[in-house]
């Protein structure tokens, strides 16, 4: 377990640094631009594909409740509910000046609860306005009265996103949090993903555990960021980080 809580493969690159920073620009200097992280580009793309048009039309009714998983600074609500695409967040960030405030609006009307172990992130995400509502918590054992909070919210979620973090997360997690979002009474999406080449044991087993309880609508597999020194190590003759992007929805 690294010093900031989140249990990280071996072989993967941490950041705990960078997750606890009081702004995302060490998260832009460090990932976003070193590393190239363009996965968001990806996640728009296949959020925008299969559930936008839906989340569109819903939301003309009423505000959507939308759940950003393990959403640290919040990029990925940023990328598909602001419809900001990997250039435009660097932008965005570039400094802590440009980072208070968010510089594209919501595409549809939405209440957005950020939920992560990085107190610090969730406090950024909150006073820029990425997040109306945060919850922090170590998800993997998180104490009874946050559990309740994070019950209701993601039962009440019309769309759950949660990208690049399932990997950090034990499988009784995955469940506990996965029938709570299958319990929900309303139609409701989720985005996911899923890093390679990491824990891929692990990620097979949150496969079946999301086939399991939810109708698959899509996917697609695109890059996510350069590999570090550390993982090109380990992976020998491998430069990029992939991802399989999967969008489900609750069974009728």
């Amino acid at each position: 377990m690294s010093d900031s809580g989140v249990k990280t493969d071996e072989k993967k690159q941490h950041f705990d640094d960078i997750y606890v920073a009081e702004t995302p620009v060490p998260f832009k200097e460090r990932i976003l631009d070193e590393l190239k992280y363009v996965s968001d580009n990806f996640n728009r793309q296949t959020f925008d594909r299969l559930i936008l048009p839906w989340a569109e039309k819903k939301a003309a009714s009423g505000a959507l409740n939308v759940v950003d998983l393990a959403g640290c600074f919040g990029n990925t609500t940023m990328a598909t509910i602001n419809g900001m695409d990997y250039d435009s967040i660097r932008e965005n960030w570039k400094d802590t000046d440009a980072c208070r405030t968010v510089a594209q609006p919501r595409r549809f009307s939405a209440n957005i609860t950020g939920i992560d172990i990085s107190a610090n992130a969730l406090a950024y995400g909150k006073s820029a306005g990425i997040y109306d509502d945060i919850i922090q918590a170590d998800l993997n054992t998180p104490e009874a009265a946050t559990q309740a909070e994070l019950e209701k919210a993601i039962k009440n979620a019309n769309v759950l996103i949660s990208t690049a973090a399932l990997v950090y997360l034990q499988p009784d997690a995955i469940e506990r949090l996965m029938d709570e979002f299958a319990a929900g009474d309303e139609e409701g999406y989720m985005l996911v993903n899923f890093l390679n080449p990491f824990a891929l044991e692990a990620a097979d087993a949150t496969k079946r555990i999301l086939l399991e309880r939810f109708e698959f609508v899509g996917s697609m597999a695109s890059r996510h960021r350069l590999m570090s020194e550390l993982e090109r190590a380990n992976y020998p003759g491998e430069e990029w980080a992939m991802l399989e992007i999967w969008a489900l929805k609750r069974r009728s």
